[in-house]
C-alpha cells in the first residue's frame, strides 16, 4: 500500500462524480486536445460540422446502440446538454400529457417529481423518505392509466441501487446517471434512458438519452425547439453545438469498455469489487453500513464510522493512502466509496487495508 507525502504518489479517486476515468482514455483525450487524427487541429477547435466530428458523434450513437443491444430503427440515441436535471423537464415536456407515476427513491428522484409536477398530475407510487432513502420500496403498483412511469436505477448520495425493475404497461423511464453500463439489463423494457456522463462514462458536459421513437409525438403541447426529442432527433444530436470535448472522451470510454469485455465482464469486475468492500464493512467492529442490506449499489458504497472520535486518524490514514473524494455527502454524512466501471480493483482493496489497519491501530 502507498502511504507517502509524495505528491506524485498513485490516488485512488473515489469520487462520486465528475469521477474517474480509465488512464488510457485520458491519455488519448489529452492527445486529442494537441491534434486529433493527425489532422493538425485540437478537438477543441475543429468544427462540430466537420466530418471528423460527425464521425466522432455517429460512432458514438452507434456504440451506445451496441451496448445495449437496442435496434436503431426503434429507439434513437441522444448527446445532450444540461445534464440529468434538465431531463426532469424535458421528459414531462415530452411526454407528459395528463397523468405520470414516479418512483421516490432519493434526492434526484424527488427533483424529477418536482419538475414534473410542473407539467401535469403526478402519481408518486411508493417512496423511501420515511427512512431516509436506504431502501428501495418493493411491491408497489404501477397504474395502468399514467402517461408513463419513472424511476432512478441507482442513488449516488444513499448507496442503493434497483435490483429488480418492475414490469409495466405504461412507457418506463429511467434515470441510469450513476451506474449506465455498469450492469447488464434488458434495455428493451425502457421506452426512455437518459444518464449525466460525468459518473459513469465521460466527462462533465454531455447527457446520453434513448428514446423509442413510438413514445413521441402524442402530447399536445408546443414544446420549444432546444426541450423537442424530436428536434434533436431530426439533426442528429446537431441542432445546436454539441460538448464535443465530453462527446468524444464518452466515445474513447465505450471503445475501452468494449475492448474489456462489454458491459457482462464489466458487471463481473463491478460486483466483485462491491463485495470485497461491503464483506470489509460488515466485519469491522469500527464501520456500519448505510443502505439496506438487500438494496446496496455496486456503485456507491455509503458506510460511517461507529465511533466518530476515530475519524480524525482514519481521514489521516485515508489521505497518507492516497485516497481521495470518499467523504459522504452532506444529506447522510460518513463515508462514501464510488466504484465506477474505471475504477480499478486494486484501489478498493488499498481502501479496504486501510479500514483494516484502523481496526488494529484503535
Amino acid at each position: 500500500m502507498l502511504l507517502n507525502s509524495d505528491h506524485s504518489m498513485k490516488k485512488h479517486n473515489f469520487s462520486a462524480g465528475p469521477s474517474i476515468l480509465p488512464k488510457e482514455v485520458i491519455i488519448q483525450a489529452a492527445e486529442s486536445v494537441l491534434d486529433i487524427n493527425e489532422s493538425g487541429l485540437s478537438l477543441l477547435e475543429i468544427s462540430h460540422r466537420s466530418k471528423a466530428f460527425i464521425d466522432i458523434m455517429e460512432e458514438a450513437r452507434s456504440l451506445v446502440l451496441e451496448l445495449t443491444k437496442l435496434n436503431g430503427k426503434d429507439y434513437s440515441v441522444l448527446f445532450l446538454q444540461g445534464g440529468a436535471s434538465t431531463q426532469f423537464s424535458m421528459v414531462p415536456y415530452n411526454i407528459l400529457s395528463k397523468k405520470a407515476a414516479y418512483l421516490d427513491t432519493g434526492s434526484w428522484s424527488s427533483k424529477a417529481i418536482k419538475e414534473a409536477k410542473l407539467f401535469g398530475e403526478i402519481n408518486e407510487v411508493a417512496s423511501s423518505k420515511d427512512s431516509n432513502y436506504n431502501y428501495i420500496p418493493k411491491n408497489y403498483k404501477i397504474p395502468d392509466n399514467c402517461d408513463y412511469f419513472h424511476c432512478t436505477s441507482n442513488n449516488t448520495i444513499y448507496g442503493t441501487q434497483i435490483r429488480k425493475f418492475q414490469s409495466s404497461k405504461i412507457p418506463k423511464v429511467c434515470d441510469m446517471s450513476s451506474d449506465i453500463f455498469s450492469r447488464q439489463l434488458d434495455f428493451s423494457k425502457f421506452d426512455l434512458i437518459y444518464a449525466g456522463a460525468q459518473k459513469n462514462l465521460g466527462p462533465a458536459g454531455a447527457t446520453i438519452v434513448i428514446v423509442k421513437n413510438s413514445i413521441l409525438g402524442k402530447s399536445s403541447r408546443n414544446i420549444p425547439s432546444m426541450m423537442d426529442y424530436q428536434t434533436h432527433i431530426n439533426k442528429s444530436s446537431l441542432y445546436n453545438t454539441p460538448p464535443v470535448f465530453s462527446v468524444y472522451v464518452s466515445l474513447l470510454n465505450m471503445r475501452w469498455l468494449k475492448s474489456n469485455g462489454g458491459i457482462k465482464r464489466l458487471e463481473e469486475i463491478n460486483t466483485k469489487k462491491a463485495t470485497i468492500l461491503y464483506s470489509e464493512i460488515d466485519i469491522n467492529p469500527h464501520f456500519k453500513g448505510y443502505a439496506k442490506e438487500e438494496d446496496r449499489s455496486i456503485m456507491n458504497a455509503t458506510f460511517s464510522l461507529i465511533n466518530d472520535d476515530f475519524k480524525e486518524t482514519f481521514d489521516s490514514m485515508l489521505k497518507n493512502a492516497g485516497i481521495v473524494g470518499i467523504n459522504g455527502h452532506r444529506n447522510i454524512g460518513g463515508y462514501r466509496a464510488s466504484m465506477y466501471n474505471a475504477m480499478p480493483i486494486d484501489s478498493v482493496k488499498t481502501l479496504v487495508e486501510v479500514m483494516s489497519e484502523l481496526e488494529n491501530k484503535v
